[in-house]
Parts: structure tokens; C-alpha cells; sequence
């Protein structure tokens, strides 16, 4: 969509025609200042369907996109993210990574190492991060003491990665924001009751400030849960990522002498704070990215975040599998 403030339009192509890459194509053709230009698969039926269903070109090789585009998504499968970033990068081109970033931290680093040589943005799909609930934490997080993440699917057989990499690692990625860093500590368990890979998996961290988390997620269950709670010094934040909603409890205990002995009263107050942002996740995603092509601002979510998300990842999974 073309920009009605007289700022050309960042040009966008979609590599992928899957699932992620079908939404961000959806969502970018809806989108102020973006123009999508492109959808690149190797399958040209794959493209051209999708394409024709956003009027966009068809294209089946990345190495068509200079002059094209400014910008690109990169919703392929993992394994393919990195040398279809690097080829991206190297034509001048921003670029956005699904996460993770990686399948190994090593080649994550590759990217971001690459980007930062030609001064290119990129920044990883950690979409979470832009849950309007998520984006308020930014006024609401004082003194965290603790965090307990929950993250609940049903099963589906047509996920490939394991449920670390595929539901957990949003979790990981949000409690090592609120935490500022990486975790000194991981112990986890992982179980595998519908699959070959972790279909359930549980984490304990601890954190050089002191602050600690809880992260589970499964993608077994029978309801869908995407839910976060905050143990603040003076109160505690709970989050429902599902209905962007967000709550500050505050709790005041006290004893007291009355006729009839010692006596407990406690007093609870519940702020309902004023989301500033609204919309779609995916949608508030794409315009930052958008913004950072140019203004060439610093992501919300690096590279550098998408390595720490997917190390702690892979620590997590490390776990033997019971």
C-alpha cells in the first residue's frame, strides 16, 4: 500500500509461500508505506497462487529481487534462513528472519556479523515482543522477583520442530527481555508422549540480578494458553498474550487486635492500565520493521536477540529426553 504522506513506500518481498509467509504477505499488503512486491518460492506454482491472491510478482529466486526491493521477510523453512539472509544482505537488502534466527548459534552469528558489515537491518521475527500487552511492560517493570510463562497448543502433526523451538522459545525470548540477559542457570525436562521429538518441556532460570523464571509449554494440551505472570517487589503483572490483556494487582496485608483476638485483613486493588498500542502483533511487527528500513533504527528484536532467544534454546533442549 502506497504511503499517503509522499515518503516512498519501503518495497517488500515475501520469501516463503507457507503459512508465516502467506500472513506476512496479508499483513504487509494492508500496511501505510509498504508495497509488497514480490513473493519468492522455488515452487512457481506456489508463488504465482500467492502472489495473484495479493497483486504481487512471482518470483522463484532471491537472486532476482536487486532493484526490486528494499526490503524482504524471510519465511522459509530454519535451515534455509541463513543462506537466503546472507544472499539477501550481500544485494543490499534488509531483511526480516523468522525465528529463530538459526539452526545453531554459530550461523546466527554469521548473519548478524554479515548485516552489521553492510550496514544492513535486520531483525528477527520474535513477534511476541510486539503483543500491545507486551509493549506496555515498558512503563509497568519496576523490580521483577519472578516470572512464570505458559505457553499451551493442541498437537499438530504438521509442526517439524520441536516444541523448544517452536512454542518455548517465544517465552524464552520475553523472559530474557524483562530479565535484561541470559540466564546463568537452566535446568529443564522434556517429554515426548505424541512424537520422536520434545512434545512437552519445562525450564527453572536463574538470573545474575537475582530474578528467576518458570517457563513450561506443551503442544499437547486441549486448550490454546498463551499466558505470563510477573512478581514484582510491590505487585504482580499478569498478561494474556491471547486477548492482549494486561492486569496490576496490588495486595496490602495487615493484622490488627479487636474483641475477639489477632485478626488478618488484606486489601487488593486491580489496574487495568490503557494499552497505548493496538492491532495485530504481526501487523505492529512489520511497520517497526518497516520504520527501522528507514530510518535504519536498531530493532526491537536484533539479530544479537534472536541468538540470545535461540542459545537458551538450545540449552533448554539439551535436556535428556524422558
Amino acid at each position: 500500500m502506497a504511503s499517503d504522506s509522499g515518503v516512498a513506500p519501503v518495497r517488500l518481498a515475501v520469501i516463503g509461500s507457507g503459512i508465516m509467509g502467506t500472513n506476512h504477505a496479508r499483513v504487509a499488503t494492508g500496511l501505510p508505506g509498504v508495497e509488497l512486491v514480490a513473493v519468492v518460492d522455488p515452487d512457481r506454482e506456489r508463488s504465482e497462487k500467492l502472489a495473484a491472491a495479493f497483486g504481487a510478482r512471482a518470483v522463484t529466486d532471491v537472486c532476482e529481487l536487486p532493484s526490486l526491493v528494499d526490503a524482504a521477510v524471510v519465511a522459509t523453512p530454519t535451515e534455509l534462513h541463513v543462506p537466503v539472509a546472507l544472499e539477501l544482505i550481500a544485494a543490499g537488502i534488509d531483511v526480516l528472519v523468522e525465528k529463530p534466527i538459526a539452526l545453531d548459534v554459530e550461523s546466527g552469528q554469521r548473519l548478524v556479523d554479515a548485516a552489521n558489515a553492510a550496514g544492513r537491518v535486520l531483525m528477527i521475527g520474535h513477534v511476541e515482543r510486539f503483543n500491545p500487552a507486551v509493549l506496555e511492560l515498558d512503563t509497568i517493570l519496576e523490580d521483577v522477583v519472578h516470572i512464570e510463562a505458559r505457553r499451551i497448543s493442541a498437537y499438530s502433526p504438521r509442526i517439524r520442530d520441536d516444541v523448544v523451538i517452536d512454542l518455548m522459545i517465544h517465552d524464552l525470548d520475553l523472559v530474557t527481555m524483562i530479565a535484561g540477559g541470559a540466564p546463568v542457570e537452566v535446568m529443564s525436562v522434556l517429554r515426548a508422549p505424541r512424537s520422536g521429538t520434545p512434545d512437552i518441556a519445562a525450564a527453572l532460570l536463574a538470573f545474575d540480578s537475582g530474578v528467576t523464571a518458570s517457563v513450561t509449554a506443551s503442544r499437547v494440551g486441549q486448550n490454546k494458553i498463551r499466558h505470563i505472570d510477573i512478581t514484582q517487589t510491590d505487585n504482580y503483572v499478569t498478561i494474556d498474550l491471547l486477548r492482549q490483556d494486561l492486569s496490576v494487582q496490588h495486595v496490602d496485608q495487615s493484622e490488627y487486635l479487636s474483641d475477639h483476638g489477632r485478626r488478618y485483613r488484606q486489601v487488593g486493588v486491580v489496574e487495568l492500565p490503557f494499552l497505548q498500542h493496538q492491532g495485530e502483533p504481526l501487523a505492529l511487527e512489520l511497520a517497526h520493521f518497516a520504520d527501522c528500513v528507514r530510518t535504519r533504527a536498531c530493532p526491537r528484536t536484533s539479530g544479537p536477540d534472536g541468538i540470545r532467544a535461540l542459545d537458551l534454546a538450545l540449552r533448554v533442549a539439551a535436556a535428556p529426553l524422558r
